[in-house]
């Protein structure tokens, strides 16, 4: 019998439950990830185990109850429902699974699964449109150190980004589109979670990336640059919906410390836009496949709340991927196209 070809989809990872002991734990794991607070591993740790987690935590949890649902967190089952919804789109010779980068499922648990498989192949998509150190690569990173043990290594493929897939551009919009054909808006803001502007920095070959406009295309020299795939992901929806250039914003939440992270800052777009007159605005979230912490409450509420006290009517946010049918049709065409 021919052995299966394994399908790894992996997403960032949720708390198991809303306890603050839960988020304390979730956030000490991916905040020690040296991928995402790149600095030497003691401060790391004395910031993250002595000062974020600690004061963090039970402010997190109070925002998470806000998310969860009864199915708990979106950003999990959403995950569980692509992953089974691909696994009946495809044929019998695939086995395919989901992991998180944090917390559960793990990726050690969910990789020792496909070993005991024998899995012909591997074939890893994490679940990021757009590359970055602190995701995607913290990913491929984790799964290089688990199965460089193993006695027998498959061969094991990664998809890096897939930001220019025509269904990902395609279900954006098509979400998108729902909002505008009910209400007509001034404004339209694609807003992404931010970086550290050193690890652009660090990311770049010589000195190409100015984070200024060598981001205004998507080319050979950044092709890996995250604030140029940003700004092409938008171009790619934008040209789907016809927005105009004039009507659209590229901005970059979730800032953490006091370092300068790649810019211009959501809130600070959304207090300019209030002060020009723009009244009702379209929000969408291109880095996230699944409704999450980020999207619902950061983009969909406070976000929200920001622009109406500055002065604005009406702040809408486009739904995520989640489960729909074209995504999951894109993520097969991920799969089978090679």
């Amino acid at each position: 019998m021919a052995k299966k070809r394994g399908i790894l989809l992996v997403n960032l990872g949720t708390p198991d439950s809303t306890a603050v002991y839960d988020v304390r734990k979730y956030l000490r794991e991916f905040l020690m990830d040296k991928r995402v607070i790149d600095i030497p591993a003691l401060p790391r740790f004395l910031l993250v185990n002595g000062i974020i987690a600690p004061f963090r935590a039970p402010k997190s949890a109070a925002e998470y109850r806000k998310l969860f649902d009864d199915r708990g967190s979106p950003l999990k089952y959403y995950t569980e429902d692509i992953t089974a919804l691909l696994s009946k789109k495809l044929s019998d010779d695939y086995s395919v699974k989901f992991a998180m980068r944090y917390q559960s499922p793990s990726l050690k648990s969910v990789l020792e699964e496909f070993q005991k498989e024998e899995v012909a192949s591997l074939h890893v998509i994490p679940l990021f449109p757009q590359y970055a150190s602190a995701t995607t690569g913290s990913i491929i990173d984790r799964v290089m150190e688990i199965t460089r043990d193993w006695q027998i290594i498959p061969e094991i493929k990664f998809t890096s980004q897939f930001l220019e897939e025509e269904l990902f551009i395609e279900t954006i919009a098509d979400q998108g589109r729902k909002l505008m054909e009910k209400e007509q808006y001034d404004h339209y803001i694609f807003s992404y979670h931010g970086l550290p502007e050193r690890q652009i920095r660090k990311g770049s070959y010589g000195d190409y990336c100015q984070l200024g406009k060598c981001c205004a295309t998507l080319n050979e020299h950044n092709r890996y640059c995250y604030r140029a795939q940003c700004f092409e992901t938008t171009r790619l929806i934008v040209a789907k919906l016809g927005i105009k250039e004039d009507d659209y914003t590229v901005c970059f939440q979730s800032r953490l410390g006091k370092d300068p992270w790649v810019k211009p800052y959501t809130e600070d777009v959304l207090n300019e836009l209030a002060k020009k007159g723009k009244k009702k605005v379209l929000a969408f979230s291109p880095a996230f496949v699944s409704d999450c912490l980020e999207t619902t409450i950061e983009v969909g509420e406070e976000y929200h709340e920001n622009f109406i006290e500055a002065g604005g009517e009406k702040w809408d946010l486009v739904p995520s991927l989640n489960a729909e049918e074209k995504w999951v049709e894109c993520l097969a065409q991920m799969v089978t196209k090679e």
